[in-house]
């Protein structure tokens, strides 16, 4: 049974940081691409980072470029997200998500097959 168990988040002031980890187990994900997504109240989900198979190509929304950062760690089957300079509009449950079809880098949303549980992050300003 493949599972992608988070952890992390919680609640910041603004211009805080947070550290997000997602782990995979159930089956290997080194040569899948794996991506962060969020959604706000009363709004649809939405890409916030993805990274290919190899973590050698990532892809970032225009909202979270230059403060948020997404890595993994293959031999870990674990993949990260460190957000800085927290925004109250960046409050929001977080998914990670993995696909089984695609290795490149994709935002869409539907590319992915597995999704972890969610966890909120707040920022309060």
């Amino acid at each position: 049974q493949v599972q992608l168990v988070q952890s992390g988040g919680g609640l910041v002031q603004a211009g805080g940081a947070l550290r997000l980890s997602c782990a995979a187990s159930g089956r290997t994900f080194s040569t899948s691409s794996m991506g962060w997504f969020r959604q706000a109240p009363g709004k649809e989900r939405e890409f916030v980072a993805v990274i290919s198979g190899s973590g050698g190509s990532t892809t970032y929304a225009d909202s979270v470029k230059g403060r948020f950062a997404i890595s993994r760690e293959n031999a870990k089957n674990t993949m990260y997200l460190q957000m800085n300079s927290l925004k109250p509009e960046d409050t929001a449950v977080y998914y990670c998500a993995a696909s089984s079809r695609f290795a490149y880098a994709t935002p869409r949303t539907n590319a992915y097959d597995y999704w972890g549980q969610g966890t909120q992050v707040t920022v309060s300003s």
